[in-house]
């Protein structure tokens, strides 16, 4: 999870990029920022799906086998 102080900052420079423009250096600092918040994101949302069992109206788990087979490598290790 990203820390309140860094998802305050991108909202800052998102208000100020709509309102005034940014600075080279704010624009840069900005796209770093986008780029961790993203990955933070992308790894939160690829660990809830690992854990996520799909079960059918009849009880069948019907979790698509390339997740299962991602969960069966994290077991190994």
């Amino acid at each position: 999870m990203l820390s309140k102080e860094k998802l305050s900052r991108i909202n800052q420079l998102a208000k100020k990029a709509k309102e005034q423009g940014l600075s080279t250096d704010e624009a840069k600092e900005q796209s770093k920022l986008r780029r961790e918040y993203l990955e933070t994101f992308r790894n939160s949302m690829a660990n809830t799906l690992e854990n996520v069992t799909v079960i059918d109206p009849e009880g069948n788990d019907v979790t698509p086998e390339k997740l299962k087979q991602i969960k069966q490598r994290k077991n190994l290790h």
